[in-house]
């Protein structure tokens, strides 16, 4: 029998604990059943009324980290994302660099011509078949929710450059999809909008197949954010410089490390880790 405890989510509403949500988490990240079964036991037996989920995440993170690092790593991508701010640039290369793996040609922060004005699309992709315009709503902060306002937003800029002059020149037999892309979520409404008007719409959990974190897992991706071997001011020097990627700092080896101030025995500390993380099928399939 579980306890039946409220928890207080990100947004400050209460819930009623769900101990398989943890678990599933934890599985996902590819930790064994032993280590799932022990850790999940433990924060139900220090749970308390009103308990934050960040302080169930830290604690679950910590306690996964002592048991299988890399496992550990790979449950702090959704954390590791809002460690991509304070600003979106770095999360809007990272969306580009998903499209990129999946064999789109990916230009980001490109200003076009609207009917009325100019815009800055933030991500454009396209292949033979599709070309995809896509807005960028980063948030640092779980408990931020796109909403309708967003949506809506979002839409009248698409209506004006579907009107323009660059959208007349993109080739007719190319299906146009209009996207809206959150690390966060969705409030109901929005979703509810986009569904009805066709602006296709992702977030870290919605929609069910094909959100932010199955891109980012069928993709094999990881922000370098996600290296715990690395300090907060390593990451945002190489997210200064354009880096996003774990894979990237694994292929620059010790060149591009040193470039952070990286030396001496971290070198194969950091890059033992990039290499773990970033193998492929390093993602459990539960």
């Amino acid at each position: 029998m579980h306890k039946q405890i409220n928890i207080t989510k990100a947004d400050g509403e209460r819930e009623i604990f769900d101990i398989t949500k943890l678990e599933s988490s934890l599985k996902r990240a590819g930790a064994n059943d032993g280590t799932v079964m022990e850790i999940s036991q433990t924060i139900e037996d220090e749970l308390v009324e009103g308990m934050h989920t960040m302080e169930i995440y830290k604690r679950a993170f910590s306690l996964l980290k002592k048991k299988e690092k890399t496992a550990a790593t790979r449950y702090s991508v959704r954390r590791a994302i809002m460690d991509m701010g304070p600003n979106g640039f770095p999360f809007e290369d990272f969306v580009g660099e998903i499209f990129r793996a999946k064999g789109y040609h990916v230009e980001v922060g490109k200003t076009v011509r609207g009917f009325c004005v100019l815009h800055e699309l933030d991500i454009t992709a396209e292949n033979d078949k599709e070309f995809i315009g896509a807005e960028i709503k980063f948030h640092n902060s779980s408990g931020i929710t796109s909403d309708i306002k967003t949506a809506l937003y979002v839409k009248a800029r698409f209506d004006d450059l579907e009107k323009g002059d660059f959208y007349k020149k993109i080739d007719k037999k190319k299906k146009k999809i209009k996207m809206l892309i959150t690390n966060t979520k969705f409030s109901s409404r929005a979703v509810d909008y986009g569904v009805c008007v066709g602006l296709t719409m992702i977030s870290w959990n919605y929609p069910e197949k094909g959100n932010l974190q199955d891109l980012i897992e069928e993709n094999n991706l990881h922000p370098l954010t996600c290296l715990t071997s690395l300090n907060k001011q390593e990451k945002l020097k190489f997210l200064n410089q354009g880096i996003v990627l774990c894979r990237e700092i694994r292929g620059g080896g010790e060149n591009i490390l040193g470039t952070v101030g990286v030396r001496g025995n971290r070198v194969n500390q950091v890059l033992e880790e990039a290499r773990n993380l970033c193998r492929p099928g390093s993602f459990s399939s539960n």
